[in-house]
């Protein structure tokens, strides 16, 4: 497999974009943000279809924050801890929770999600704080079209614009991507919160 053949990605491209976006619900590490930016770079070169990149994203990036608000909100979050991968998420949900702070507005569930770590944060954090299912799941759809609209169209553009192979206008929009996410990330998480409210996994709940 030739992984610089815009051919080979563009084919792939759309069984890529669903397990790695639900992924990053639970693990931010997981490169979503990467992959659909990938895929708006193949758009701009013809190798994929914007449209379909798109509505991927944000249907996986919802369901994703759905699952995870749902593990939370009915208290299930220690069948992590039956298992030893389940206990390291449910360890980077903790500090996850700690860096972000543990706002559960609204207006930080859509938001949130463009910084680093913010929308696992933030699902966690509704589903502990009984956010409505409803609300949440609501803007939960919003923040998905919202950060999937960002990044695919954050891919063609720089596809379009710089006309370099689709792997370097992937790079050069990772690039951006993060400037701006620091920058995003300064005005929705203005608190850091000092404790998470998820149990730490060995630990009994208070």
């Amino acid at each position: 497999m030739d992984l610089s053949n815009a051919d080979t990605w563009g084919a792939a491209i759309y069984f890529w974009i669903i397990p790695l976006v639900l992924g990053d619900a639970v693990f931010p590490p997981i490169p979503s943000e990467m992959v659909v930016i990938t895929g708006g770079a193949l758009s701009a070169d013809g190798r994929a279809n914007l449209f379909l990149v798109g509505v991927l994203a944000a249907l996986a990036s919802w369901i994703g924050d759905v699952v995870v608000f749902q593990l939370f909100k009915r208290r299930l979050s220690h069948v992590l801890d039956r298992w030893h991968w389940g206990r390291k998420v449910h360890q980077g949900i903790h500090r996850a929770i700690a860096r972000a702070g543990r706002s559960s507005t609204y207006g930080t569930i859509i938001g949130a999600r463009f910084v680093p770590g913010g929308r696992l944060a933030t699902s966690a954090g509704a589903g502990i704080a009984d956010v409505s299912a409803r609300g949440f799941s609501l803007c939960a759809a919003l923040g998905a079209v919202l950060w999937a609209t960002w990044l695919v169209g954050l891919g063609y553009f720089t596809g379009s614009a710089t006309r370099l192979p689709f792997w370097a206008s992937s790079l050069i929009g990772v690039g951006v991507g993060l400037v701006i996410g620091a920058v995003v990330g300064i005005i929705v998480t203005r608190r850091r919160g000092n404790r998470s409210p998820v149990d730490e996994p060995g630990k009994p709940a208070i």
